[in-house]
């Protein structure tokens, strides 16, 4: 077996989590979307996989995560909690889904669980949803929190970059995963803010935090796999550290392909019946 891959194959549940923050051991999550990725990302030893609102983009080309529903969410997480044996499979509520009051939060929560079968969810926001996050805690779903730049508010937002830079909005971001914390969160998503604020928050709070463009003071990180594998090309934040380049690899691949069809190498006789 491959040195990388981790001897501990035990389920990574919330409390496993909890676990390698209070020991210090850094959990590291993966975006998947489907079954033949969950595999191997599984295999390989991810601690986590995110079944992200990002499929928007990845998997459906649209130009944000909002148009992304419920249904196909399901569909997405279904597909890879049937592929993950060790990881933590955690979901993501999409947009519309939870902001409007908190017994629709909970519903949405709920038939999420239910038909997906992934081991918890992922809502974007601090203070402003707390009550719903109580209530969907309150029902027995793990929550794990969002803060920073929150993809959901990105009209709001107007724009993807670093978010709490300021003194005002640095302050509502500890005061927000402070009070996640409080209430029963398993673990803070923390994307593009200062790496120093980032440190800051991960020592205030018990649950472990999982940075994404947030440096390297905190608990775990988490990454899109299309872009940390060079799937995608064209995206290139300076969090990004691309560890293959299968944008290459497959379009040769194909292309290899496509030549030995039109020139009828393939199949050749070993290949036929």
């Amino acid at each position: 077996m491959a040195g990388y891959l981790v001897s501990d194959t035990r389920k990574v549940t919330t409390h496993r989590f909890m676990e390698m923050k209070q020991s210090g051991e850094k959990i590291s999550m993966l975006t998947s979307y489907d079954y033949t990725m969950a595999t191997l990302v599984d295999k390989a030893g991810i601690d986590a996989i995110l079944v992200g609102d990002s499929a928007s983009n990845v998997m459906a080309g649209n130009a944000t995560t909002l148009p992304i529903t419920v249904d196909q969410m399901i569909y997405h997480a279904k597909s890879v909690a049937r592929a993950a044996k060790r990881a933590l499979v955690v979901c993501d509520m999409p947009f519309g889904s939870y902001q409007v009051n908190a017994a629709e939060g909970v519903t949405n929560a709920i038939r999420i669980m239910k038909e997906s079968g992934c081991d918890a969810l992922k809502l974007e926001g601090g203070v402003e949803i707390l009550d719903t996050v109580k209530r969907i805690l309150d029902a027995g779903i793990p929550v794990m929190g969002h803060l920073g730049l929150t993809p959901q508010s990105i009209n709001k937002f107007g724009t993807y970059a670093v978010r709490a830079k300021e003194e005002a909005e640095a302050q509502k971001l500890i005061s927000d995963a402070q009070k996640l914390d409080e209430i029963g969160c398993f673990g803070i998503v923390l994307e593009k803010v200062p790496a120093a604020l980032a440190t800051e928050v991960t020592k205030l709070v018990k649950c472990p935090t999982i940075g994404i463009g947030a440096g390297n003071g905190t608990d775990g990180q988490v990454l899109v796999v299309a872009d940390m594998l060079g799937m995608t090309q064209g995206f290139s934040p300076r969090f990004l550290r691309r560890y293959a380049d299968l944008s290459t690899v497959i379009t040769d691949a194909v292309g290899h392909y496509v030549e030995d069809v039109k020139n009828s190498d393939f199949p050749n006789e070993q290949e036929s019946y």
